[in-house]
């Protein structure tokens, strides 16, 4: 148990240094709506980039760049949600999370 607390930190922690507008330089935007639009820009481009090295450098030939997207969709959301419960208790000073970070 004690191994898989301390992936979800990681993932937790690892998530935030990439999509967390308070860490990456998209902080400097001062509007919100703006912030999630570049955030999008930056996820589909990099799906897109990712298509592309997979199908042509790799050889994947047949690859599908929107089933890319929504593979990066389908990991991102679930992602996103425990980062979304990770923030909300660390806003209550939830027991469970600092046990958990102490570890």
């Amino acid at each position: 148990m004690k191994y898989f607390r301390k992936f979800i930190m990681f993932v937790v922690d690892s998530w935030r240094l990439v999509m967390d507008n308070r860490y990456n330089p998209l902080k400097y935007i001062p509007d919100p709506s703006l912030q999630t639009y570049f955030t999008l820009v930056l996820f589909t481009m990099w799906s897109i980039y990712f298509g592309f090295v997979a199908s042509f450098y790799m050889g994947w030939l047949g690859y599908s760049v929107v089933t890319s997207i929504i593979v990066h969709v389908a990991v991102i959301l679930p992602v996103a949600f425990t980062n979304a419960v990770f923030l909300d208790a660390e806003r209550d000073g939830s027991k469970w999370l600092k046990d958990w970070r102490d570890e």
